[in-house]
């Protein structure tokens, strides 16, 4: 099968072969989260999203080099560090430690860099002045601002008209600057935590970091920039327009955005106080269960969560699981696994399929379907007591298809002891020892091998 993978790019808004600025590497870069808080669950799409990107590239053969950062400095750490009476420093390294146990429990692969934005603050001064000194940024007071209509096509990736922008802005003008579009680089400000500039003590103004970050990691344009559904307009955008005018180039080849995950309908919002955290999420449910509520809609689109649908999730995900305890304890007691896999073409149709699928956008929606047709397929070769080797093959394809999608589900080899209890049940129901067998089946059970 000949694998060509398709990227929806946002800033093209169509879907176009993806083709890597260096032969066999991904150069991919999506934004992190600001550690202020625990992480919802809304927070945790693209998490999980991007690491099926991550781990299909792996599976395709690719070097794949995916970074993404921490904003480590921002308005709300200040505000959190001073309504406890804390450093911003403590506020940020406890929601990082959480964050990165999330994603951990999550099952996500770790990332290869997570640059924090603290760790680049001179690097970050020095391209705000490069910016002034190019005619794209001027100080105003101390505080720095982008001359937006510096940067081409401005408003290409978000699909905004730069006129409907110059009509919101106008709402909030700021007097200082000179065009009601241009953005903040770098932020006057005595309150808080602040770094010594040539335009004064500050902060850096949320847009300019990524930039810097990603030209620091990746020493130029990469493949794939992705991130949430609020960051086109004008986190994305206004990156864009910065490297223009610095880089000549769009920061990247491929954008990509993760659609909105709602409650109930509604934007996830602390001031509403619908906010779920995965933490205590995942106190309640298993994470694959909520892996296969998120990944079985497509990535662009929006989806509602509700714990009604959670609930019907995991009721798919136990017919996922009893169907691979079921096959891999009928391969096991049969020593299936001392033999090698046999290809099963009908199997491996359902394969062929599924890397189709994620070739197609990542569409993870029509791989899980997918996935239950595979499953439908092990749970017929359990009954019919089916060639081992091919048995195999079917366990075999079944965890290649979980790991891409990244989903942790495992078992350990059956032990001695559980093979005797299978040989004195089934002895059990030969001899119609009823009172026996369902004892045995019951010790089988508490094992969770049948």
């Amino acid at each position: 099968m000949v694998f060509q993978v398709k990227i929806y790019n946002t800033y093209t808004r169509k879907k176009e072969d993806f083709k890597p600025i260096s032969k066999n590497k991904v150069k991919m870069y999506v934004c992190g989260p600001t550690v202020y808080d625990y992480i919802h669950i809304g927070n945790a799409r693209p998490v999980i999203f991007f690491d099926v990107v991550n781990r299909y590239f792996k599976y395709l053969g690719y070097d794949v080099n995916y970074v993404s950062n921490i904003t480590d400095v921002d308005d709300k750490i200040i505000n959190k560090a001073q309504a406890e009476g804390v450093s911003e420093t403590e506020v940020s390294e406890k929601y990082l430690a959480q964050y990165v146990a999330d994603c951990k429990a999550l099952n996500v692969k770790p990332v290869d860099a997570m640059p924090k934005v603290t760790d680049n603050m001179d690097e970050i001064i020095s391209f705000v002045d490069a910016l002034i000194q190019g005619g794209c940024a001027y100080t105003v007071d101390g505080d720095v601002y982008f001359r937006v209509k510096k940067a081409a096509d401005y408003g290409k990736l978000s699909g905004k008209k730069i006129e409907d922008l110059i009509a919101g802005a106008r709402v909030e003008a700021n007097n200082k600057k000179e065009d009601p579009l241009d953005f903040t680089l770098w932020k006057k400000t005595e309150v808080g935590i602040t770094w010594e500039s040539p335009w004064g003590a500050g902060r850096p103004g949320w847009h300019t970091e990524c930039v810097v970050m990603i030209d620091e990691v990746f020493g130029g344009k990469i493949d794939i920039h992705g991130g949430g559904p609020d960051l086109p307009f004008p986190h994305h955008e206004n990156e864009i327009a910065q490297s223009i005018c610095a880089n000549n180039h769009t920061l990247a080849n491929y954008w990509m955005h993760v659609g909105r995950l709602a409650f109930d309908g509604e934007k996830m919002s602390k001031s509403l106080g619908n906010v779920v955290s995965v933490k205590d999420l995942l106190e309640e449910y298993d994470a694959n269960v909520f892996k296969l509520f998120t990944l079985s809609t497509h990535y662009r689109q929006p989806i509602t969560f509700s714990y009604d649908v959670l609930e019907q999730a995991q009721k798919e995900w136990e017919k996922v699981k009893e169907a691979y305890k079921g096959l891999f304890v009928y391969v096991d007691l049969n020593d299936g696994f001392a033999n090698k896999w046999v290809v099963n073409q009908d199997l491996k149709k359902i394969m062929d399929e599924f890397c189709g699928h994620l070739d197609d956008d990542f569409n993870t929606a029509n791989g899980i379907t997918c996935l239950y047709e595979l499953v439908k397929e092990m749970n017929k070769l359990v009954r019919s007591k089916a060639r081992l080797e091919h048995c195999f093959y079917a366990l075999y394809l079944f965890g290649e298809m979980l790991g891409m999608l990244g989903f942790d589900l495992q078992r350990d080899p059956l032990t001695t002891e559980d093979k005797n209890l299978f040989k004195q049940w089934e002895q059990a129901r030969a001899d119609k020892n009823f009172d026996l067998a369902d004892e045995l089946r019951g010790c089988l059970q508490e094992r969770e091998l049948i």
